[in-house]
């Protein structure tokens, strides 16, 4: 039973670690083609506009923005996914552990704005506090796989819980923060098209078909409500269904009916085997939960494909004529390297002290104070935010404080945890 909620976090845990590695290949091109003599056609090139034109009727947006708001989308839906599937069925589903997490990210989030607003009190930018919030799931994963065993379990499942309700209060932070102005009735078809897929899961419907046909709709009418769309797939994700279609025992009665078959031509030919075995695929198919297949399905996708599409298309900064020490990009830093673990470690405490979390085996202060460092780590939802939040002639030198905060966080989380390896290993 036990492997049921361990498998899947295990590979979640190994596709978010090489994503780390494709995620970090992605932004180094970005950058490198940024500087050289390819650099405006690059930049250009994300700004080709895509869309339908029917008569006089138009829809089109630059490539940069179906990237950021279109795709991204997967992404936060498969972060929901993950979210609901650990609450339900992993080891969130103890509500002192999942406190934990959350007091944790709830401080990473708080702690850094406060420190970004204090830096940034009457000057341009002071908007973009919501850039220094999140943290990247991808990068700190890849950064504990290079550490192999030495790093618990425990210290994974809490970063990797705390990295996920930041994504959630990430797009939250979008969606109130950088939103556009409201549109009532787009934001009413939306709320109605979420509340009709709930009816119809309610009801049993089982094709794949109609969601995404319901999804997509959903989507564009959520874009035109002036709501961040990407709020469409966390909403999505946490709708998701966590109980398999098909049970234990149906299942198991499948197979056994097909298993008594004698051997012979049945298997071909519109007969009863025949139909045995369609039924029989089907409920294979259909005995693991919606969230579990789709995490299947989607996740590879997100992670090799849709977040490194990302970094190629908004890691790329012009270094030559930026002022790397503008106001915008130290207070990024600072919020970051420094704001985010003081945050994580300051709420962890006040919640165990007050009895509302507790740390599970092996996750002591020490390592805890160590993994923190990691949370500054921002990278793709901190780009993600600073591209709604920044306007263009700051947007460069925000990058630069998020690419130089990101890497700075991951260098002395590294330090500090294979020092504490090392020496747990020598006692």
């Amino acid at each position: 039973m036990s492997d049921r909620f361990t498998v899947p976090f295990l590979r979640f845990l190994r596709i978010e670690a090489v994503a780390g590695a494709a995620l970090f290949l992605a932004a180094v091109a970005a950058l490198i083609v940024s500087n050289t003599a390819w650099s405006e056609p690059f930049h250009a090139f994300w700004q080709i506009p895509l869309g339908l034109q029917v008569g006089t009727w138009a829809y089109a947006r630059p490539m940069q923005d179906w990237i950021n708001d279109g795709l991204m989308t997967l992404f936060f839906f498969i972060v929901a996914l993950e979210l609901k599937r650990e609450l339900v069925l992993g080891e969130l589903r103890h509500v002192r552990i999942a406190a934990l997490s959350f007091a944790g990210a709830l401080g990473g989030m708080l702690v850094p704005a406060a420190i970004y607003l204090m830096m940034m009190l009457g000057r341009t930018g002071i908007h973009g506090w919501g850039s220094v919030m999140p943290t990247d799931t991808a990068f700190v994963i890849g950064c504990l796989a290079l550490l192999g065993t030495r790093i618990p379990p425990t210290l994974r499942l809490f970063l990797l819980s705390l990295a996920i309700f930041d994504d959630i209060g990430a797009i939250i932070v979008t969606t109130v923060g950088y939103g556009h102005a409201l549109h009532v009735m787009p934001l009413v078809l939306g709320i109605g098209g979420l509340t009709a897929i709930a009816g119809v899961s309610w009801l049993g419907v089982k094709s794949m078909s109609i969601y995404v046909l319901a999804g997509c709709a959903i989507w564009f009418c959520i874009d035109a409500s002036g709501i961040h769309p990407t709020f469409t797939g966390v909403a999505l994700g946490l709708m998701t269904p966590t109980g398999a279609w098909v049970k234990d025992a149906r299942l198991r009665a499948i197979l056994e009916r097909i298993l008594t078959h004698e051997t012979g031509e049945h298997w071909s030919g519109d007969t009863n085997g025949r139909r045995d075995l369609r039924i029989a695929r089907t409920a294979v198919t259909e005995a693991l939960s919606p969230v579990e297949r789709l995490e299947i399905v989607l996740h590879p996708w997100v992670a090799f494909v849709i977040m490194p599409i990302f970094a190629l298309a908004n890691a790329g900064v012009t270094l030559s004529g930026v002022d790397t020490w503008q106001p915008v990009s130290t207070a990024i830093l600072a919020a970051l390297v420094i704001g985010k673990p003081v945050g994580v470690m300051a709420f962890t405490w006040i919640a165990v002290r007050l009895g509302l979390a507790r740390q599970t085996a092996g996750l002591h202060w020490p390592l805890l104070a160590a993994g923190s460092l990691l949370t500054g780590i921002g990278f793709t939802m901190s780009l993600f935010i600073a591209e709604q939040a920044y306007p263009p002639d700051l947007l460069d030198a925000a990058k630069i404080g998020i690419l130089g905060a990101s890497t700075l966080s991951a260098a002395i989380g590294l330090v500090f945890l294979v020092r504490h390896g090392f020496k747990n290993r020598n006692e």
